[in-house]
């Protein structure tokens, strides 16, 4: 099943965590799924861990959850090789894309390598759901801010752009993260863009930001700007509760 115009959710949660199980998809993970519009049969979802460094362990917590949600799951590895020997075609028979966190610089970089930064918009454009957290959420914009060079975090710039937006996620998670996103978009090292507390996601269809959705009540979205004096200004966006 194919979304009828290119979707993406990204987000600062998904996972988690059940009383017998370490992982568990979370209301945002289903709601890919939902809006992927797939009916009558078990949704495909293909997991990337890149940006972890392609953990088996993880992978099979993931199948783990994808078996108790009703999921019939894959993974792409690109670590130490690919999986699978068409990458492009294993990701189009997906519904649903979701890509997980951890660092967002190796991600990119190794995406490249493998041609992922041109194969991803065209899955888009097919119409499969791309979706993740963290990592899997800064991908698709320009840019954002990130630790994967520290625990002092750093811009990142060099996004897939398939959203023309920056992108700050743990929000209110991690103190670093909104003085820095407002600091990088005054001093335009990042364009005006969007923000997520922890369990909210963004909604974009094509290029048009449409709503933010939560798992956790209270919680929130913002946009965040860089007015004519040069401040940046940030406005609240209230999600939709997926609960």
């Amino acid at each position: 099943m194919t979304t009828d115009e290119p979707t993406i959710l990204a987000t600062s949660g998904g996972w988690g965590r059940g009383a017998r199980y370490q992982l568990t998809y979370a209301p945002l993970l289903h709601y890919a799924i939902e809006l992927s519009g797939v009916d009558g049969r078990r949704p495909k979802v293909c997991h990337i861990d890149t940006a972890g460094g392609d953990q088996q362990w993880f992978m099979a917590w993931e199948d783990e959850a994808a078996r108790i949600a009703g999921v019939d799951a894959s993974h792409l590895s690109l670590f130490s090789m690919p999986n699978v020997e068409d990458i492009e075609g294993h990701l189009l028979e997906q519904d649903v894309i979701w890509v997980n966190g951890g660092s967002v610089a190796n991600l990119l970089a190794v995406w490249r390598v493998h041609g992922l930064d041109a194969i991803m918009p065209r899955v888009w454009q097919a119409g499969v759901v791309l979706a993740g957290v963290s990592a899997g959420s800064i991908c698709w914009h320009v840019g954002g801010t990130t630790d994967s060079y520290g625990p002092d975090l750093r811009p990142v710039t060099n996004g897939l752009a398939m959203l023309p937006y920056s992108n700050g996620v743990h929000y209110d998670g991690e103190r670093q993260r909104r003085p820095l996103f407002h600091e990088l978009i005054a001093d335009k090292t990042l364009p005006a863009g969007y923000a997520t507390d922890d369990g909210v996601g963004l909604v974009y269809r094509g290029t048009r930001f449409v709503e933010a959705v939560t798992e956790i009540p209270g919680k929130g979205a913002y946009h965040v700007e860089r007015s004519p004096e040069g401040a940046a200004v940030e406005t609240r966006i209230e999600p939709r509760s997926l609960l």
